[in-house]
């Protein structure tokens, strides 16, 4: 089969590989909506994850199932599914500890395109098929459903991490397609005042959408005065970190009441060490809480997820700005999340086979 590629660090392309093989526990697929993620520039062109060479990129997908292992019980080959980014084993110890995303290892729920081959092949492994599978609903739209394999269940989580509650003041540090999500599930969880900060037109708008109150052009002004003028220097009582780098908790700690929280879901892919001033964090004795996590993975939160759309209190479509057709434009497609044209929130790739 063939497969767009990490070749190493800073370097792409198409290969041909043996066609992956199925566990008794498992499932094949081959995608039929697949989405680039800024994650696999930062694995890609940063390195951010060290050097792989010949690996499958992309986490992002919905597929269709052709073959099933011996043991799988609920899914069979012909089934549209939603594939999650992240793939847990969910027998590990990490999981029974609540801890699903890091079975095996911190990060190793997270296996396409870290140390497994992704879904940008014409078929992809899937481990533990009746607990990382989903099956698509009658009727929705591949690619809309494909933002609930990472940029829903990622923007969602940093609303988890952060632990908004009814009537919070959050803010929302950067409106690509997972900060948008942040907004979406912070006015799901009932927040009351949303800061959305970021400038690029069509991410405003959607953000507004999307339940933002409020609009944070850091283009425009200091991104923490103007926090703090809105709210007469009380600061917010959630932050939640979807973009920027290692500088950007010194401004969600400076901007954080005492006793917030922080949930960041960045995916921090240059810098050694990440600043936290002193001061601003009430040396060290501010109830300044920062919690850092990837976004738990499985069926079951797929299927939740995918109840949000049906019942169309959440509409990943907004997202998508980007559409292409055939496998062999997935190398554009990645390209475009390289390049980050203004334009840009989203591209998917749909496939018929």
């Amino acid at each position: 089969m063939k497969g767009f590629a990490m070749l190493g660090i800073g370097k792409t392309g198409w290969i041909e590989k043996s066609e992956p093989k199925c566990g008794p526990l498992d499932a094949i697929c081959r995608p039929i909506a697949v989405a680039p993620c800024t994650s696999d520039i930062h694995t890609v062109w940063e390195g951010a994850i060290g050097d792989r060479h010949d690996m499958i990129l992309g986490h992002e997908a919905v597929g269709e199932v052709v073959e099933v292992g011996k043991l799988v019980r609920d899914f069979k080959p012909g089934d549209k599914v939603i594939i999650p980014a992240i793939t847990p084993d969910w027998n590990s110890v990490e999981a029974q500890a609540g801890y699903s995303m890091h079975s095996g290892g911190m990060l190793a729920g997270w296996k396409f395109s870290n140390f497994k081959d992704g879904v940008f092949g014409e078929y992809f492994h899937v481990n533990d098929a009746d607990g990382n599978l989903a099956l698509l609903p009658e009727g929705m739209d591949p690619a809309a459903a494909c933002m609930l394999s990472d940029m829903v269940p990622t923007g969602f989580h940093g609303v988890e991490l952060a632990d908004v509650q009814f009537g919070d003041s959050v803010v929302v540090i950067g409106i690509g397609p997972v900060g948008l999500m942040a907004v979406a599930g912070a006015a799901i969880r009932g927040a009351s005042h949303i800061y959305a900060v970021g400038s690029r037109p069509n991410c405003v708008q959607i953000a507004k959408e999307y339940g933002a109150t409020d609009i944070i052009n850091y283009r425009q002004g200091d991104t923490v005065q103007q926090v703090m003028e809105k709210t007469k220097n009380k600061g917010v009582d959630r932050v939640i970190i979807a973009g920027g780098d290692v500088d950007t908790f010194a401004q969600a700690i400076t901007m954080l009441k005492p006793g917030g929280k922080i949930g960041n879901v960045n995916y921090l892919g240059e810098g050694d060490y990440i600043k936290i001033p002193r001061n601003e964090w009430g040396c060290g004795m501010g109830h300044k809480i920062i919690a850092g996590g990837l976004m738990p993975g499985g069926r079951l939160r797929m299927e939740k997820l995918a109840s949000l759309m049906e019942t169309h209190r959440l509409d990943t479509s907004k997202l998508i700005t980007h559409r292409f057709e055939g496998i062999e434009n997935i190398e554009p497609a990645l390209m475009l999340m390289k390049d980050k044209p203004k334009d840009l929130i989203k591209p998917v790739v749909t496939i018929k086979w």
